[in-house]
């Protein structure tokens, strides 16, 4: 009975000294959570400062053990895209917790920065036809063009045409259903089918295709984002996780090392939570999973469950190689990380573009030319896109060029002109491919378009 009685004594006593400041930063016109936010807090005006930052929930928690009653703590809020806000906080009483909300008030200028500019060119049709609708294309280094086209639906027949910009070179049926076109790290373009996985050929006036084991293709060559003369930069991303590593691996040496870790701390925090509201029997389903693989529960619940809810979310990160630099937007935390060819950090840039995306219209998708390296990111409002401009060294939108057509799809930038997929509202056109000429004369950089590699021998 001692016992209990001095255990409840101690934990009560500890409890009582336990306080806490808890801040949570919002957007005051929206009312919004704003994440990582700045905060300094002195406890005198001239004094120094303890730094802290919000998490992806705005709110960061401060002690008050060793804060005597009756002083005044000072605290200054600053955020690229907010105006610095002051406030005072007395301590008055103890209690468990203290709950602030500090209203930030948005900063105008920094929407009125971005330019918004005219095409100089007008749209250009490259590829049409009365029976067939372009589903995907890519674009290739001598000027041809490979695309995956259908007569009436995707999955119910398809073929890939080889274009030069006048006529149909070559043309191949698919006897599979197909899904989408992708380009791998060493720009050659595959065929991703229900059942099977095609790596497409050309060569002078032919287009050949050939299988490629699907698991194969997913496990060894997905993954690998670009290369350079001896480092292999690759990621572990999967859809149904919303953490993953990009790594880079030395072929001299066959090393290979973490980068960066990518993680969306509200998505993780929503999908481990899922576990909880599970009944009885998918729990023990998920805990002799655990037993049998040692991956958390919490995991399996998630993938299985979460993942097909409309609130999850895939983490977006992207990865671009521009010259002798890697560039990772980590959106998740809101900064672009500079690397170089080597692996090794060099800068890190506050990324805010992103910011407020039901106003801007900003989509998850960041685009490279890869013939200039040029970044773009796009945006949508009322229909119509906008393609703005990446300044790799401030992080910014320098300007955004607004396309002549509304509801476009499959955008790609090639050489300073943009093209996409794009069908006449209530028409009873095909889709067909269009291009438009952007307001830049930005010059070439080198970058691999492909090796050749032979359908029979694979070498």
């Amino acid at each position: 009975m001692r016992f209990y009685f001095l255990f409840l004594l101690t934990f009560t006593v500890h409890f009582a000294n336990t306080q806490v400041l808890r801040l949570t930063c919002l957007d005051k016109r929206t009312g919004d959570l704003v994440s990582n936010v700045g905060i300094s807090m002195s406890q005198n005006l001239r004094g120094d400062s303890i730094v802290y930052q919000t998490t992806v929930n705005g709110v960061t928690d401060y002690q008050l053990n060793k804060i005597d009653l009756g002083q005044t703590l000072y605290f200054d809020f600053r955020h690229a895209i907010y105006q610095t806000t002051n406030i005072e906080f007395h301590f008055k009483e103890r209690k468990d917790t203290i709950r602030i909300e500090v209203l930030l008030i948005p900063m105008r200028i920094q929407l009125s920065k971005e330019v918004i500019v005219k095409s100089v060119g007008v749209p250009d049709t490259v590829f049409g036809s009365k029976r067939l609708s372009v589903a995907d294309f890519e674009l290739q280094s001598n000027g041809d063009v490979i695309i995956l086209a259908y007569p009436k639906q995707l999955q119910k027949g398809s073929e890939l045409i080889l274009f030069d910009g006048e006529e149909t070179k070559s043309s191949v049926l698919l006897n599979d259903a197909a899904i989408e076109l992708k380009r791998d790290f060493r720009g050659n373009a595959h065929v991703i089918c229900k059942e099977h996985v095609y790596g497409v050929y050309s060569d002078g006036d032919q287009i050949e295709i050939g299988q490629i084991p699907k698991d194969y293709y997913f496990k060894y060559i997905e993954p690998i984002v670009d290369t350079n003369t001896s480092k292999i930069f690759f990621s572990d991303f999967s859809k149904i996780y919303p953490a993953f590593d990009y790594y880079v691996y030395d072929k001299l040496d066959s090393s290979y090392k973490s980068i960066v870790n990518i993680k969306d701390d509200l998505m993780m925090e929503l999908y481990r939570s899922e576990y909880k509201w599970m009944d009885v029997r998918t729990k023990l389903w998920a805990k002799n999973k655990e037993l049998e693989t040692g991956i958390d529960a919490e995991i399996y619940i998630g993938a299985n469950y979460f993942t097909q809810s409309i609130y999850y979310q895939e983490v977006y990160a992207p990865m671009f190689h521009r010259n002798d630099s890697i560039l990772i937007f980590n959106y998740p935390k809101d900064v672009l990380l500079v690397y170089s060819i080597d692996g090794n950090l060099m800068d890190s840039i506050p990324l805010y573009h992103h910011y407020q995306a039901k106003e801007t219209g900003w989509r998850r998708n960041v685009i490279q030319d890869r013939v200039t390296g040029s970044i773009y990111t796009t945006y949508e409002k009322d229909g119509y896109c906008y393609l703005g401009l990446v300044n790799v060294k401030t992080g910014e939108i320098s300007e955004k060029v607004k396309l002549t057509f509304r509801y476009v799809d499959k955008i790609r930038v090639h050489n300073n002109y943009v093209y996409y997929v794009y069908r006449p509202f209530e028409s009873i056109q095909k889709k067909f491919l269009y291009k438009e000429k952007l307001p830049y004369q930005f010059k070439g950089m080198e970058k691999n378009y492909g090796t050749k590699i032979s359908i029979d021998t694979g070498k």
